[in-house]
């Protein structure tokens, strides 16, 4: 899943879906911690993880560790995911 990340932010919060530049979807997402040290992204881990209800350790930053736009990837059982991030996505906020 793509991402673009607000570090540094007042609070934490998955904003919704957006498009980006190119017009490919992206989860806009604010994290508190600051961008350094591997801070943000651990932070915005723990955010999807719980959004997601899905254990830490199932997701990992897949590519832009040192960027705003991420890619994360996601492991567990293809069809339980599938559910969840639908459901997930049947809620959020088309930006």
């Amino acid at each position: 899943m793509r991402l673009r990340v607000q570090p540094g932010a007042r609070r934490d919060a998955i904003d919704g879906i957006a498009a980006d530049a190119e017009g490919l979807p992206v989860v806009k997402i604010r994290v508190t911690a600051p961008p350094e040290g591997g801070k943000a992204n651990a932070a915005v881990i723990k955010v999807l993880a719980k959004a997601w209800g899905v254990p830490k350790g199932s997701l990992d930053i897949a590519s832009g560790a040192g960027s705003r736009n991420k890619t994360v990837s996601l492991t567990g059982d293809p069809g339980a995911l599938l559910r969840r991030l639908r459901a997930w996505q049947a809620g959020m906020e088309i930006l």
